[in-house]
């Protein structure tokens, strides 16, 4: 991974990182300004809007699955124009939650895939594979486990901070038009 962050720091209703949420296949409420669930979470961004992660910090008495006390992957969408490869991404979320929480659950972070709802793909969260992520289970209503242990994760590495102005134009090229003058 590029030893420069991706991810800028952003927050649970941030309207450039909205339409991604809308087109995550588990969002409940499209539209709605917020896209976290209740609760501690962080929220990062890439500069040019095109991959989103959330990591949420439940209070364990409130979770309903075996995993309860681990930091939650509950978001994660990246578009396929965006020049991050998912795995780095994620290993970078992953540093950056870290620094955010220096302090890691002992049941490390976890998320939640739904393979009918993704790609097909031989290893359905093969991005999260490749980040280091373990299958562990199910949950009751089916959906795949994937887990990364304290042991497993990266070293801290601060997100960048959160854009004070609109962020920049992608790089495009210049064509300058000679023959009208």
């Amino acid at each position: 991974m590029n030893l420069d962050q991706p991810w800028r720091r952003s927050w649970r209703a941030d309207p450039r990182a909205l339409p991604l949420a809308d087109r995550h296949y588990n969002r409940q409420k499209i539209g709605s300004p917020q896209f976290v669930p209740p609760g501690s979470c962080v929220v990062f961004l890439t500069d040019h809007a095109d991959a989103v992660w959330v990591t949420s910090n439940p209070i364990a008495r409130f979770v309903k699955h075996q995993w309860a006390g681990a930091w939650m992957n509950s978001l994660f969408r990246r578009e396929p124009e965006c020049e991050h490869l998912a795995s780095d991404l994620i290993t970078a979320a992953v540093a950056a939650t870290r620094a955010h929480w220096p302090d890691i659950p002992d049941l490390g972070m976890v998320t939640f895939v739904d393979p009918t709802k993704t790609r097909r793909k031989r290893d359905p969260g093969r991005c999260y594979r490749r980040a280091g992520f373990l299958p562990v289970g199910e949950t009751k209503s089916g959906l795949l486990a994937l887990q990364l242990l304290p042991a497993d994760m990266p070293d801290p590495l601060e997100a960048r901070p959160k854009w004070t102005q609109p962020a920049p134009p992608k790089t495009t090229q210049l064509v300058l038009d000679l023959t009208a003058a």
